[in-house]
């Protein structure tokens, strides 16, 4: 499905707002150099980067879409953006001791930083909208996306356990019954099936 979005015009762009994307998509560089912090509390050697987080979920959202029955585009586009707010706040995880209501005031604020920087008021609606959804969690994509997120994570603890020969179980427990979606909960099952086989 094509975006809900009418293809903006080549006249629209002049040299500031190009520099202003350039600007946002150095930012986004950050994403590429923050190591997931669950990783690098528990000494994983060379831990995954959040961009590198995300684009496997994207690649999961891609494929799982189709089996949830949501939408392909939206969900994918959710992922790409779900923790981009991290390229300016950083990977918080529960043991830093910020609440969940000043987690989301720091993304949001991150988020408003960001987007002010995209030439367009079509985009930035978009990812700021796909952003919101994806916090409140409540639509078929944004659970799903939810889902995937944790997802991700468990399928590269996996990874971690059998190439370092680590125990992370803390990360299969945290997620233990909190998969909403079918299909989420088919794919984690099969993730615990085989690890359960190799151990």
């Amino acid at each position: 499905r094509t975006s809900s979005y009418p293809r903006a015009s080549p006249s629209a762009m002049d040299s500031l707002g190009a520099r202003r994307l350039l600007e946002l998509y150095g930012i986004c560089t950050r994403l590429k150099r923050t190591k997931r912090t669950g990783w690098v509390l528990r000494d994983v050697q060379e831990p995954e980067s959040v961009a590198d987080h995300m684009y496997r979920a994207s690649i999961i959202a891609l494929t799982a879409a189709e089996w949830e029955g949501v939408d392909t585009s939206k969900a994918v586009k959710m992922a790409l953006v779900h923790d981009l707010a991290e390229a300016i706040v950083g990977d918080i995880a529960p043991g830093d001791g910020v609440s969940k209501e000043e987690k989301h005031r720091r993304e949001k604020n991150a988020m408003d930083e960001m987007t002010s920087l995209v030439c367009g008021s079509q985009a930035k609606e978009e990812i700021m909208t796909l952003w919101e959804e994806y916090e409140m969690g409540t639509t078929p994509e944004a659970m799903l996306v939810k889902d995937v997120d944790k997802l991700e994570m468990i399928i590269q603890a996996r990874e971690y356990e059998e190439e370092q020969g680590m125990n992370l179980q803390e990360f299969f427990d945290s997620t233990k019954g909190k998969f909403t979606t079918d299909t989420g909960k088919l794919l984690a099952e099969e993730v615990n099936r085989l690890r359960d086989s190799h151990r």
